[in-house]
């Protein structure tokens, strides 16, 4: 079988995504390649670059250069809330399970800005387990996760957060939970109490520890075949006997080598549940 000989474009991404890997550690090979080119033109537009061996000059020789562009190519969009059934189901069929637990260790992987980490913990305080949680929430790109850190949001998103807030179940008025200072929405302190934000690469790093729950909500659609294979591994190593999996709603474990180790917990909400 003969295959088809790649275009001089996806020679020189290839390049590209092995120079930065190489000099910097940043792992984007197994990426989608429909999304990761489509990201990487719309920077070359942003940063006035003529072609991809172009860009490769300039990231290896600038690191705001590269910086500009890890922010470019991971994907920051979320929301509180979001999928607010998710939520729900979390808190009817999974808090259950949890109160059974002394200590509650959560894995938030690729956080992003922080907004679905701030959710879970408003929901575990709620349900008055967040005492004895502590809640991981990784990413790879260090700008957003100082930006999770803040627990500073915008304010106009407010009045869309408190509807999606209200779906989840939520049990208390939603302002309560931020101050409003000019066009921003400032976060309880003691919501990051058990918080710890850290950088983690999905696609280069090894598990740190044992969780009872592991969420990574819409962050695998962008890797390829290899890559989710890679990551679906370090979850269920990473995963007690009988941990809960957070899935987005377009991504699931079918077809992956762990499909029969778990069993759904909440039908269509993509919730797993280790099995021992």
């Amino acid at each position: 079988m003969i295959l088809p000989k790649p275009s001089l474009e996806d020679i020189e991404i290839k390049l590209l995504l092995e120079g930065v890997y190489q000099y910097y550690g940043h792992d984007f090979r197994n990426y989608a390649v429909s999304s990761l080119k489509r990201r990487i033109h719309s920077f070359m537009r942003l940063e006035g670059i003529d072609n991809i061996s172009a860009l490769q000059e300039q990231l290896l020789h600038d690191r705001t250069c590269l910086e500009r562009f890890l922010l470019s190519l991971t994907v920051n969009v979320t929301s509180m809330f979001r999928d607010p059934s998710f939520y729900l189901a979390f808190r009817n069929q999974v808090v259950p399970i949890l109160r059974t637990y002394p200590f509650i260790r959560i894995w938030h992987a690729g956080c992003s800005s922080g907004e679905e980490v701030y959710s879970m913990a408003i929901l575990l305080q709620e349900e008055n387990l967040y005492h004895r949680c502590r809640i991981y929430a990784t990413d790879t790109n260090e700008k957003v996760l100082q930006n999770a850190k803040s627990g500073i949001f915008s304010l106009k998103m407010m009045q869309e957060y408190t509807q999606l807030y209200l779906k989840a179940g939520g049990k208390r008025s939603f302002s309560e939970y931020y101050t409003a200072a000019y066009d921003h929405a400032i976060f309880r302190a003691s919501l990051r109490e058990n918080i710890i934000f850290a950088q983690h690469n999905l696609a280069t790093d090894s598990s740190f520890n044992e969780f009872n729950v592991i969420f990574c909500r819409n962050v695998l659609i962008y890797f390829n075949q290899i890559l989710q294979k890679r990551v679906h591994t370090l979850f269920y190593n990473s995963l007690c006997s009988f941990g809960i999996l957070g899935l987005g709603k377009q991504e699931s474990i079918r077809f992956t080598p762990y499909e029969q180790y778990y069993e759904e917990i909440a039908k269509g909400e993509k919730l797993y549940r280790r099995l021992n």
